[in-house]
């Protein structure tokens, strides 16, 4: 069986209908994506760290740095759909923002930042009703969508990119 370096786990698929255990899960995965992360990049030296995890792809630096930088823009989205009525969301440039000289910085501060922020989300997310993960907001890429997508889509991400670094280090055996 071949692996799609790109996608380990497969692409995102959205959800329909979530029950009150998938979302305790997906709750679940955001809870353990840092520590999860943490013990896939734990001993990797600066080489191994700038080493894309597949032909043309980002550096395992990159990766962890395009985390923080997604799952803060996950916290923001996630309040501004909770506070506001069917919000239009702001997509970035996630290519452009790993291309910038922090995306070179020690893995540490987006490590952090991650556990800051899955902190806020998990809290976040435990607190919600129902109806709050009904609440629509619109991407203007992926069009509308509910905050249960967002929830499964956060969950899913993480362990997608933690799956880029596990499955370097194996085929690489470090």
């Amino acid at each position: 069986m071949t692996i799609d370096l790109a996608y380990p786990l497969g692409r995102f698929e959205r959800p329909t209908n979530a029950t009150a255990a998938e979302r305790t899960e997906r709750i679940a995965r955001i809870r353990d994506l840092a520590s999860e992360l943490r013990g896939a990049v734990h001993g990797l030296t600066d080489p191994q760290l700038d080493t894309p995890y597949r032909p043309g792809g980002w550096t395992v630096r990159q990766v962890v740095h395009h985390l923080a930088d997604s799952h803060t823009n996950a916290l923001t989205r996630l309040k501004i759909a909770l506070t506001e009525e069917n919000p239009t969301i702001r997509p970035y440039q996630e290519k452009g923002f790993a291309e910038l000289v922090d995306a070179r910085l020690p893995i540490e501060p987006s490590l952090q930042m991650l556990d800051g922020a899955h902190a806020r989300l998990v809290t976040l997310f435990e607190a919600m009703t129902p109806d709050d993960f009904a609440r629509p907001y619109v991407h203007p890429v992926t069009g509308p969508q509910i905050l249960d997508v967002l929830l499964a889509m956060y969950a899913w991400h993480g362990r997608h990119h933690t799956a880029h670094i596990t499955g370097l280090r194996a085929r690489e055996h470090w």
